[in-house]
């Protein structure tokens, strides 16, 4: 049994050095390699992720510009919007003090006006005065004048109603075609446009020589009348309040 195991024993010699020198170069190099191959996959690791920041920090910001292009955009809309807004505020703040103004012009004029004078009746913003005397058209007209005023000018219906509730009988008015027969013209140059004749009228007398040329106008009740303008009537002036 020795000999069997001796035998054994000398058939796998063991040579301590050269057992040491197989293992130690090659387990070695395979560290080496193997480390190698580690940073070289970190390196690629770290590579892609530094592309990858690259794209989207570089993503980002174009987004962001976008953004604040936008926000730029509607900031400066909302100011220009704002300034119109302000500037059309304004126009109309300096119209309504313009209109104050006036208004108050108008007040102050409107206080300082005088009332009419004693005798005198007053409609709207006229004085008017039934005379107490009659006389042709002409004295009548030559008599208002002397008072500042003239023959009455009736511009409406109402304001020939404010006179009939005084006039009780014939009196002479400004209305006259004594320029050019038929063409009825009042004494401020306004040409006729409101009419109250009685029917049948104006005639010019109706050719008949005993009224003579009929070119002044009159009050007859509550219508009008052409007459002679030397015939003798009262009449009414008006002058502004």
């Amino acid at each position: 049994m020795d000999d069997i195991y001796a035998n054994v024993e000398y058939d796998k010699p063991v040579n301590p050095r050269l057992s040491t020198n197989q293992t130690g170069p090659r387990s070695s190099g395979r560290r080496f390699h193997g480390a190698v191959l580690c940073l070289g996959l970190l390196s690629v690791f770290l590579l892609a992720g530094i592309i990858g920041l690259s794209v989207h920090y570089h993503g980002t910001l174009r987004g962001s510009a976008a953004e604040l292009s936008t926000i730029k955009t509607n900031l400066t809309e909302r100011l220009q919007a704002s300034e119109n807004k302000s500037s059309s505020l304004t126009e109309e703040r300096d119209r309504l003090n313009s209109r104050l103004t006036e208004m108050a012009e108008e007040l102050d004029r409107l206080q300082q006006k005088k009332p009419c004078p004693a005798e005198w009746r007053t409609f709207c913003s006229s004085c008017y005065l039934l005379s107490a005397e009659s006389g042709s058209w002409e004295k009548g007209r030559q008599d208002c004048r002397d008072r500042g005023a003239d023959l009455v000018v009736i511009d409406s219906s109402e304001e020939q109603t404010f006179l009939f509730k005084f006039v009780k009988k014939d009196t002479w008015f400004g209305l006259t075609d004594k320029d050019q027969e038929g063409t009825w013209k009042w004494v401020d140059g306004t040409p006729l446009t409101l009419k109250n004749w009685e029917k049948g009228q104006p005639d010019n007398g109706g050719g008949n020589p005993k009224w003579g040329e009929e070119d002044c106008a009159h009050f007859v009740a509550t219508e009008w009348n052409d007459r002679s303008c030397v015939s003798p009537m009262n009449w009414i002036c008006e002058k502004k309040a």
